[in-house]
């Protein structure tokens, strides 16, 4: 046989992690759960997330074809998997870090019309594999991180992850020995008649891969219930694997107890092992991790959060949002209840029947004109009853037009999104915006610098003045009413120094009524739960104790 390509540059090894039988198994939380062990036990780790999809980028896709757009500090726009990632590891990722099919043609079509394959015939093999083996090695090549994890999206046997499954195999062979492993998450079926689990799928998700030239080394399988002993010897011997190489994945009450049960499991021992890994520390340290878990789970005071907003029917299109709740519910040993609410069905009528009894409300991003009014109607609401508010890049922007029109009495302000012909066009799009025609890539993305007025709710919350923020939008706030704002009581408490953006606005004379242009949600940790969310919760404790 011939000898293997001579050794990478580079000193990272590399873990693929694939998913068969169905989707929406959890690949992405099984991959960040990994990591979360091996980062505790002092290895440097990133994870990155190769999609089949040919969409160059999530940005042009409706939340309800894919969760939401999670957005990085280099402006790219990228798989929700992302925050999960950055979630569990509090390391922020980047363009790098989400690759997608679109991307790959897109690259190696441009290098073709450059002539950069000498007139040769652009195939799958090997022009499309060289460049996702390329990027899959990116990661790996400046000597930043020890391990680099990559999960591959869609499942095993669907035919827009066979490129993807194929430049993985090549690379098994390309890399050194024990430089590789290939970690395969199935689903092991309860059928209620029988009274017991099935292992068929499982062998026959492993056969699939195994066709495609990959054999798995560990089998993470996500189960209802406990696997017994037998049964796992039984997968071991049909699919090829150790029987400590299978790993039971029992559905858990929390995303965050997931490290824990697969710590129990030994899967970073097992991956240790085989990676034969070595300078890190004998055991993990997660008391950071079991305190937030310890917090999360004994909470000493409970709330309700209205979610206002157009995308509710899906949880994955507001992820961010919730799981910051849960940082912030944490770190505030208090249980958050997020009620969703669809502001397609909000008018001023039934606006105080939604939000009865809830102790805050956010007034979620979006796009477009449906359910803005409803939006808008929510904001009144809370302002005038003093209900603790949180807004969100559009939710900012509702609150400036509700302010205007109910306020200023500017009758007809709008967002010239909303309303091209508006009289009062309090919110506008962005110079730099106008000339733009193209959709995908092209808004005000990633992270900008942020001034906080001293002494604002907003430079409290952070404990300094100088901020920076993720960002995804078109439209700001129309600084020609700027004057007139501040003299009602909106003030304009934080500020971007280079163009004078207003980037937070907040009411005096509210209890907590605080909203932003940027996307805070995105830059919320387990580790470092985002601090307008704490306080934002910190008032909602506090309107509930005084409505009782």
């Amino acid at each position: 046989m011939p000898d293997r390509t001579p050794t990478p540059a580079n000193t990272a090894k590399y873990i693929f992690v694939t998913g068969g039988v169905t989707s929406s198994l959890g690949k992405g939380i099984i991959a960040a759960s990994l990591a979360k062990l091996l980062q505790a036990r002092g290895f440097r780790v990133t994870i990155q997330k190769f999609d089949p999809y040919i969409n160059i980028d999530p940005g042009t896709l409706n939340p309800y074809e894919h969760g939401e757009c999670y957005v990085t500090d280099d402006g790219a726009e990228t798989d929700l998997d992302l925050g999960h990632y950055e979630r569990f590891l509090n390391v922020p990722t980047s363009q790098a870090n989400n690759v997608t099919t679109g991307r790959i043609y897109d690259h190696v079509i441009r290098k073709e019309r450059e002539g950069a394959y000498l007139g040769k015939t652009v195939q799958v093999v090997p022009h499309i594999t060289d460049e996702i083996k390329r990027r899959m090695l990116m990661l790996g090549d400046h000597g930043e991180f020890d391990i680099v994890i990559t999960e591959i999206g869609g499942c095993i046997g669907d035919i827009e992850s066979l490129p993807f499954v194929e430049a993985v195999r090549q690379l098994r062979w390309e890399l050194p020995p024990n430089d590789s492993v290939v970690i395969h998450l199935t689903l092991l079926p309860y059928l209620a008649a029988a009274g017991e689990l099935k292992t068929k799928p499982t062998q026959h998700s492993v056969r699939d891969l195994r066709e495609a030239g990959l054999q798995p080394d560990i089998l993470v399988c996500r189960s209802e219930h406990p696997i017994p002993m037998e049964m796992r010897k039984k997968i071991a011997l049909f699919c090829n694997v150790k029987i400590n190489s299978v790993i039971e994945a029992l559905d858990a009450d929390s995303i965050y107890s997931v490290p824990l049960l697969m710590l129990k499991e030994h899967l970073d021992e097992r991956v240790i092992k085989k990676m034969r890994l070595t300078g890190g520390s004998a055991l993990p340290d997660l008391e950071i991790w079991k305190d937030f878990l310890g917090r999360l789970k004994n909470p000493t005071e409970e709330i309700t959060i209205a979610l206002v907003g157009k995308y509710v029917e899906l949880p994955d299109a507001y992820k961010s949002i919730n799981e910051s709740f849960v940082h912030a519910g944490a770190l505030n040993e208090c249980k958050v209840t997020v009620r969703s609410i669809q502001s397609d069905n909000i008018t001023p009528e039934n606006i105080a029947q939604l939000l009865h009894g809830v102790d805050g409300v956010l007034v979620a991003p979006g796009f477009g004109e449906r359910g803005f009014e409803g939006k808008v109607a929510a904001i009144k609401h809370v302002r005038e009853n003093r209900i603790p508010f949180f807004g969100i890049c559009l939710g900012m922007q509702c609150a400036v037009v509700e302010f205007a029109r109910n306020v200023l009495k500017l009758e007809g302000a709008s967002s010239t999104e909303m309303d091209a012909a508006s009289p009062y066009p309090v919110i506008a799009m962005m110079e730099e915006q106008k000339n733009i025609t193209q959709k995908g890539g092209t808004m005000r993305l990633g992270a900008y610098n942020c001034e906080l007025r001293k002494g604002s709710k907003a430079a409290k919350a952070y404990g300094r003045n100088h901020i920076s923020e993720r960002h995804r939008h078109r439209y700001e706030f129309n600084n020609q009413y700027l004057q007139a704002f501040e003299e009602a009581g909106m003030i304009p408490s934080g500020v971007n120094p280079d163009t004078g953006l207003v980037e937070v606005v907040e009411l005096t004379g509210h209890p907590w009524f605080v909203a932003g242009q940027f996307h805070p949600e995105l830059k919320s940790t387990v580790q470092n739960p985002h601090p307008l969310f704490v306080r934002f919760v910190k008032a909602a404790i506090q309107h509930h104790k005084n409505e009782l």
